[in-house]
């Protein structure tokens, strides 16, 4: 009998910025720590969803608030970092 050709399950989100492609591997940290740990500069403030300082624009991928939507504005096709985290494989732009 042949053996599986089954893709293997991708557990870990994995991150596109600026052409790094980066994992997501610690459920209890944000997307700015995971992204500060790989070396990819994010400028932030607050860290806390409040001043909007670390905004990036989302280009493909989901992402999730944990702690609830951030109180700065976030544009349409935008996300503060500093309290989100993947649900899915992303695609951010960082300027």
């Amino acid at each position: 009998m042949p053996a599986s050709t089954k893709p293997a399950i991708q557990l870990t989100p994995q991150i596109s910025v600026n052409g790094k492609v980066v994992a997501f591997n610690e459920k209890k940290q944000t997307l700015l720590e995971c992204l500060e740990r790989e070396n990819v500069e994010v400028h932030y403030h607050c860290r806390d969803g409040f001043c909007g300082a670390c905004r990036v624009t989302l280009t493909a991928g989901e992402i999730n608030y944990p702690n609830g939507e951030p109180l700065a504005f976030v544009g349409e096709n935008e996300i503060l970092p500093c309290c989100c985290v993947p649900v899915t494989d992303i695609t951010l732009t960082i300027e």
